[in-house]
């Protein structure tokens, strides 16, 4: 089922509240800033649903952003020795044990008008309608081995960037709840997709002005929900985004 959008005005508030709640200190440790950032990137992804143009995201959002990105350890990044997809468990399982896989559920969360093919319980998307927020063209989607590369599922914290910036000392469990949260997945245009590759927020940010607030606090709170941390350069490019978006 889609989630329900909420309005700009009441993004805004519960934004402003858990604003307040982490800066005044009310909320303290890695649990407590994982849950706030993971609630903050969703209500600014809420908020600015239907919005057009540079980032005009409220002082409150950028502000728990940024006390977020504060709780974040700043280190190198570390040797990619020893990464493998697999490190990540097998691609697109059905952590939520609802009969889907993750990739079509993603799919159906982020596709519009979906069809699905017969017999599988709405699980196999076929087609649908992607408002791509990379680069902000509109997109359609077509199953097909020809076809399905126009629309990817992008790991928004990649998983070779992940597995240099802390993923190496959490848990097997930990990194395959990573590759497949919904937190850290979105639909997105192949080849934006395919420019990102495993680049941090120092050297690559979507083409579209308007949706990098979200994608910098959707960074932010992955970082801080699975215990990663940033290289300086990652920190300062995520800073400065979310400065420029108050």
């Amino acid at each position: 089922m889609k989630e329900q959008t909420i309005t700009r005005s009441a993004a805004t508030k519960s934004l402003t509240a858990l604003a307040a709640l982490l800066l005044a200190g009310s909320l303290t440790g890695c649990e407590a800033a994982s849950h706030v950032g993971t609630k903050l990137a969703e209500a600014i992804g809420d908020a600015r649903s239907g919005a057009t143009g540079a980032p005009s995201a409220a002082p409150a959002e950028a502000a728990a952003a940024l006390a977020q990105l504060e709780t974040i350890p700043v280190k190198g990044r570390a040797p990619k020795t020893g990464y493998s997809r697999d490190n990540f468990g097998p691609a697109w399982a059905d952590v939520d044990h609802n009969g889907c896989d993750t990739r079509n559920d993603i799919l159906a969360r982020d596709l519009t008008n979906e069809t699905f093919k017969a017999s599988t319980h709405d699980c196999v998307v076929m087609t649908g309608t992607l408002a791509d927020k990379y680069t902000g063209k509109t997109i359609e989607f077509v199953r097909g081995a020809d076809t399905s590369s126009a629309v990817q599922i992008d790991h928004i914290i990649p998983l070779s960037l992940a597995w240099q910036t802390g993923a190496q000392q959490i848990s097997e469990e930990q990194r395959k709840l990573l590759a497949n949260d919904p937190l850290n997945l979105m639909a997105a245009d192949g080849p934006a997709n395919m420019a990102k590759s495993d680049k941090d927020a120092a050297t690559w940010l979507p083409a579209n002005k308007a949706f990098r607030c979200e994608y910098v606090a959707r960074q932010t709170a992955v970082k801080a929900k699975y215990k990663l941390w940033v290289t300086r350069p990652e920190h300062d490019a995520i800073a400065g985004t979310l400065d420029g978006c108050r």
